[in-house]
C-alpha cells in the first residue's frame, strides 16, 4: 500500500482517537464533583486528545499539503509542558483555600510545601521594628 492511500485512515483515527479524547474530558469536567477531580479531565484526557488531532493534522500537511509543519509540533510541547504544571497550580490553590471537600493528607515528610508552608512574618516583623 502506498502512503496516499493508507494516510487518510491513519488521519481518521488520530481525529477520532483525540474526538473521543476530548469528549470524555469534557464529561469529566462537568462530571466530577469537587476542583481536585476536575483537575483531571482537562489535563489528561483533553490534552491528549489536543494531542491526536495536532498529530493527525502534522500528518495531513506530510501527505496532502507542503510537507512538515514546525507549529504542530511547537503547539504540542506547549501544551504538554503547560497543562500540568497548571492543574499543579490550582490543585494547590485549592488546598490553601479549602475548597476541596477531599484535601490530601499531608505526608511524615516535612519538606511537602503545600499543607506545611510556614506562615510569613516579614510584615508583622518589619512593623514592630519601624
Amino acid at each position: 500500500m502506498t502512503l496516499e492511500i493508507l494516510a487518510p485512515y491513519v488521519i481518521g483515527l488520530c481525529l477520532l482517537f483525540g474526538a473521543v479524547f476530548m469528549l470524555i474530558g469534557s464529561i469529566a469536567l462537568l462530571r466530577f464533583k469537587d476542583t481536585m477531580t476536575r483537575l483531571h479531565g482537562p489535563t489528561k484526557a483533553s490534552t491528549l486528545g489536543v494531542g491526536a488531532l495536532l498529530f493527525g493534522s502534522m500528518l495531513y500537511s506530510e501527505v496532502f499539503g507542503a510537507g512538515w509543519s514546525i507549529h504542530e509540533i511547537l503547539i504540542i510541547a506547549f501544551l504538554f509542558v503547560t497543562a500540568p504544571i497548571a492543574a499543579n497550580f490550582l490543585a494547590k490553590v485549592a488546598i490553601h483555600k479549602g475548597t476541596c471537600e477531599t484535601p490530601p493528607k499531608p505526608s511524615s515528610d516535612t519538606t511537602w510545601a503545600t499543607l506545611k508552608a510556614p506562615e510569613d512574618d516579614s510584615d508583622g516583623a518589619q512593623a514592630k521594628q519601624g
